[in-house]
């Protein structure tokens, strides 16, 4: 558990705020696709913690990146956090992405959809410093919705599919002529639960190594309240928070 300072709140939607917060001692160590659960102050109608994904981590300003998508009282309250606010987090929660080991040739392709390209961008600047030269697909529903987009570009080659065509090419993620035309070895992805299906069918059709990072409501986010438990390929069901929020897709009954 940590009390960290709101050094900064930026709108960057009118449903999106991202939320930088700093602490006077060095974070600790977190993994791409981990994540925090944060305590909602000042808020008569939110008594659970609100589970947020580690957005990036930027270690020379000692800040952690929360991309908080407004969905109700506790995500609002967040983003109207003012610089100089304290908030608790409880950090950081549960297992990360596979990180390939030290052939950085691999061809690695981060999906994500909506609020779900939260974790991507860290994980990209993760494997960027590995030396892997990361490709990013983003979706949105319309240019408009698009988040953080000059930073994926900052990291690597970056493509990018719009619902309505006004950004990218017209469809969903996995209509986007990139995965016709270049063969990837492992393919991350966050994002709406249809859309990492459809991610996990293609990589399995394919024969590509995929995780998935899953986005099941959690309430406590240490395995108590089985609020998140999700159905394995093996009939046994886990806690999401605890055993995740990254799967191999081979462990979960999206292919059965």
């Amino acid at each position: 558990m940590l009390d960290m300072k709101v050094a900064d709140n930026y709108r960057l939607h009118k449903n999106y705020c991202l939320l930088k917060l700093t602490s006077d001692d060095a974070l600790p160590e977190m993994m791409p696709g981990q994540f925090v659960q944060v305590r909602i102050d000042n808020s008569s109608k939110t008594f659970l913690r609100r589970p947020i994904s580690i957005n990036y981590v930027d270690r020379n300003a000692n800040q952690l990146w929360l991309l908080i998508q407004l969905v109700g009282e506790g995500t609002r309250k967040l983003s109207e956090a003012s610089k100089g606010d304290m908030i608790n987090l409880l950090m950081p929660l549960g297992n990360g992405f596979t990180i390939p080991g030290i052939n950085n040739e691999q061809k690695l392709l981060l999906v994500g959809g909506g609020v779900g390209t939260a974790p991507m961008l860290y994980l990209g600047s993760y494997l960027k410093d590995l030396g892997f030269k990361p490709c990013f697909l983003m979706g949105a529903r319309s240019k408009n919705d698009l988040l953080q987009l000059n930073r994926f570009e900052e990291l690597g080659q970056t493509y990018v599919t719009t619902e309505d065509g006004s950004f990218g090419e017209k469809g969903f993620v996995t209509n986007h002529s990139i995965l016709e035309s270049m063969r990837f070895d492992r393919i991350y992805a966050c994002g709406p639960k249809p859309m990492m299906v459809a991610v996990a069918k293609f990589a399995a059709t394919n024969l590509i190594a995929c995780e998935v990072s899953l986005e099941n409501t959690m309430a406590c986010g240490i395995g108590a309240c089985l609020c998140c438990v999700e159905k394995l390929k093996d009939e046994h069901h886990v806690c999401v928070c605890t055993e995740g929020p990254v799967f191999n897709i081979n462990k979960l009954s999206w292919l059965n």
